[in-house]
């Protein structure tokens, strides 16, 4: 749950914009991830805080008490980390309020933010404020914050989200939006009510927030490229982290919340956890979601038993409204070759998306460039939004990409050919037992012609059973 490091930390390549010219992309991946930036536009103006507060709505009522914007943090890894210091950079206002994490580590996490001098004044999170335990969200949520910043696995997020605009507070979350079907249900919900409620709901998504991307999709729904004939999008790297097998934890839920990233039910596999990222653009620029895909994968060097049961491969063919096929590549393997973009083809020229336009006969165009770096930008945006009474919710399109990638993940798991509907409403839920130490399967690895989409990762059933054997650890 809130636990630990969202693999945004450690995206080797930095989705940095592609210059080379469309064609078979030969980038390097290894790009360094995010640095943070250095203060955020100072509003000096006491006057402008009370106007802006005025829009706030009856869920301000802590802000508009002590002129802050209280934070509730839950997921206390890297990721987690960066993004309560973007968040706390968005404004001057900003407060880290309570702390929340599913490890006994929250006070820690909070220590870490307070005891860096640029944050020092920013942070009234005393120690009755730092939950712990599978239900830390709620105390978090419930503590009288106005805006949680959520950055677990994703297999939690549905929930917590849920809740939170339940609460009436609004929510920056980290992608994926979730790991199944039914996740992506709860998030439509939560969108639905986050409008209703004016609370916004703002992704981990920063390409749609980082200028170049903007300026560059902008001019091809503009018509710049013609009518979107086709395209291709790419996340191949080498491997990630590894934190060992079952015998170096006290239980089966301690192994896998360690080395979460590797079971489908917490993760989603990479083309959820990571890929998602390309797909989301796919869907921005093509301005839909796919109707139907068909793919393959598979686990070729991750085989050992402590990289749990996900693959290390997949190829996609996606149809979207109109016949428009878009290709979609994700992979990590060592000493491969890296490739972390997104093209696209239209009847007049062709596009990477993030920074060129290539129509023949004319120059080439290139954004502009400038701007925040977009990682910072997204939480700007997002406050910016709250306190003009505009509230972002961009929960629809990123629980459609999320949807999105878990449809390339379960063509490849199942072999089979899956359309958008049918997989929206198959009621897939791959967890569905209760959250807490113990035992935990590990769930086989898909098999194509095999494999369903309706199928349970982990039951009460299965645990339970688990339990009559014992917890010892399993041998790897």
């Amino acid at each position: 749950m809130e636990n630990q490091e969202n693999t945004t930390q450690h995206e080797a390549p930095q989705e940095a914009p592609q210059t080379v010219p469309p064609v078979a992309n030969e980038a390097a991946a290894d790009l360094s991830r995010r640095d943070f930036v250095k203060g955020a536009t100072l509003l000096t103006s006491t006057a402008v805080f009370a106007g802006a507060y005025g829009a706030l709505g009856t869920n301000y009522a802590h802000a508009q008490g002590n002129g802050r914007i209280k934070i509730g943090w839950v997921g206390c890894g890297g990721r987690g980390n960066g993004a309560v210091r973007e968040s706390l950079d968005a404004a001057p206002e900003m407060q880290l309020w309570a702390v929340g994490d599913a490890f006994d580590k929250a006070g820690g996490s909070r220590n870490g933010v307070k005891n860096d001098a640029k944050y020092k004044d920013k942070v009234d999170c005393p120690d009755e404020r730092c939950f712990s335990g599978f239900d830390a969200y709620k105390g978090v949520i419930d503590s009288g914050i106005d805006l949680m910043v959520h950055a677990t696995p994703p297999g939690f997020r549905p929930i917590h989200v849920a809740y939170a605009i339940e609460k009436g507070k609004h929510v920056f979350a980290e992608k994926p939006f979730g790991v199944d079907a039914w996740g992506v249900q709860q998030i439509l919900a939560a969108a639905k009510m986050a409008d209703e409620k004016k609370l916004s709901i703002v992704a981990g998504t920063q390409r749609r927030h980082q200028k170049s991307y903007i300026e560059t999709i902008n001019k091809i729904k503009e018509g710049a490229i013609g009518d979107i004939v086709s395209g291709q999008c790419y996340w191949n790297q080498g491997g990630l982290w590894d934190r060992g097998g079952r015998d170096k934890y006290k239980n089966d839920m301690e192994w896998q919340m360690n080395q979460w990233y590797y079971f489908t039910w917490i993760c989603g596999d990479l083309v959820v956890e990571q890929h998602l990222h390309n797909l989301d653009v796919m869907n921005w620029v093509i301005g839909a979601h796919p109707v139907s895909a068909v793919g393959m994968g598979g686990r070729q060097i991750r085989v050992q038993p402590q990289f749990g049961h996900i693959y290390d491969h997949f190829a996609t063919e996606l149809t979207y409204p109109g016949g428009v096929k878009v290709l979609s590549f994700a992979r990590h393997m060592d000493n491969t070759a890296g490739n972390v973009s997104e093209f696209i083809q239209g009847s007049k020229g062709t596009s990477n998306c993030s920074s060129r336009i290539w129509v023949k006969g004319e120059k080439e165009w290139a954004a502009p460039g400038g701007g925040r770096d977009a990682y910072q930008q997204e939480h700007i945006d997002m406050i910016n939004g709250i306190k003009a009474g505009k509230p972002l919710n961009e929960g629809v399109a990123v629980a459609e990409s999320t949807l999105t990638a878990i449809l390339c993940r379960e063509c490849s798991y199942t072999g089979k050919q899956i359309s958008w509907d049918s997989l929206l409403n198959s009621g897939q839920k791959l967890f569905q037992a209760k959250h807490e130490w113990g035992p935990v399967p590990t769930p086989p690895v898909a098999r194509p012609g095999r494999t369903v989409v309706n199928r349970v990762d982990v039951s009460q059933e299965m645990i339970d059973e688990l339990k009559k054997q014992g917890d010892a650890p399993k041998p790897v």
